[in-house]
């Protein structure tokens, strides 16, 4: 059984996977994350809407880091 690497050893191999997916082209790979990113907020806000407090006992969703 592989150890899975921790900390920085995961997001370089994130960001080499992103990179080789888009065939070394980085701005094609910004777009697709940026695409992605505007997507997820879409749909935090759609759940945003749908669900009701108690739901998730007054948890609010944040669009943005903490």
């Amino acid at each position: 059984m592989r150890e899975q690497p921790i900390g920085e050893a995961v997001e370089d191999d994130e960001r080499a996977k992103v990179i080789a997916y888009h065939r070394g082209d980085t701005h094609a790979a910004i777009d697709t994350l940026l695409e992605d990113i505007r997507h997820l907020r879409r749909q935090l806000a759609l759940t945003e809407g749908a669900m009701s407090r108690g739901m998730a006992r007054g948890w609010r969703p944040s669009y943005h880091r903490d």
